[in-house]
């Protein structure tokens, strides 16, 4: 079992009242995952309390009546499984460097500089956000943050976001294998097969991706496609 000293609370509400176990942080998570299925490794202790800080202990008659068991393990596991489980600094550390990089690499292809058309590095979006102190709530989807973002980066580096939508013309050799590629990488707003067997298809791509687009097609096609950008929103 886990130490007591280590353990942090993991917390759910049923029925109005609250019950409370004390788990390791790390493996409390990864059980609610499914990668662990060890019980032992996350408890502290078998108790299962109403208020841990005040060694207010949940009696069985409390247990019975909410999660229909008197068994405090597996009172425990539904707690672990559905409650709210309390992150330990470090783990929340880890979680806002994670959501951190998402950002940054959802800015990278999805923005550009304005001045040039094209994207700024990973590592200067980052930068920029150091020098923007803009700070990651590693709880909030990465969607829910970026348009607060961007307003806090522009002051620092020219960038704003950008969908492409590109023709592009596939000789009927290359077409087969292109269109799964375009289905991959982009989405697919109009296909068309011409007479002579070529495939005509305008795609909607993030402005960040256009290179990398181009470079896919291009090795595809041993460079024999036609690519435009129709439109720039």
């Amino acid at each position: 079992m886990v130490r007591v000293d280590d353990a942090v609370i993991a917390r759910l509400k049923k029925g109005g009242d609250t019950f409370e176990v004390l788990v390791d942080c790390d493996q409390a998570l990864a059980y609610r995952e499914g990668k662990i299925d060890d019980l032992s490794s996350v408890l502290a202790t078998r108790l299962v309390f109403k208020d841990v800080k005040l060694g207010l202990k949940a009696s069985e008659t409390e247990m019975k009546k909410l999660f229909h068991t008197e068994d405090p393990e597996n009172v425990a596991a539904e707690i672990v499984k559905h409650g709210e489980i309390q992150l330990t600094t470090e783990h929340k550390n880890q979680l806002r460097e994670q959501k951190r990089k998402q950002i940054v690499h959802f800015i990278h292809r999805n923005a550009v500089d304005p001045k040039t058309g094209l994207p700024h590095p990973p590592q200067r979006i980052d930068a920029a956000m150091q020098g923007a102190k803009i700070k990651v709530d590693e709880f909030r989807t990465v969607e829910e943050q970026v348009p607060e973002i961007m307003i806090k980066l522009r002051p620092v580096i020219p960038i704003k976001i950008e969908v492409h939508d590109v023709e592009v013309v596939i000789p009927a050799k290359y077409a087969g294998n292109a269109l799964g590629s375009l289905k991959r990488m982009a989405k697919v707003l109009t296909d068309e097969w011409l007479n002579d067997g070529s495939l005509k298809a305008v795609i909607e791509i993030p402005a960040g991706i256009q290179e990398e687009v181009e470079t896919e097609l291009n090795k595809i096609t041993r460079g024999d496609v036609t690519i435009n950008i129709v439109r720039k929103r």
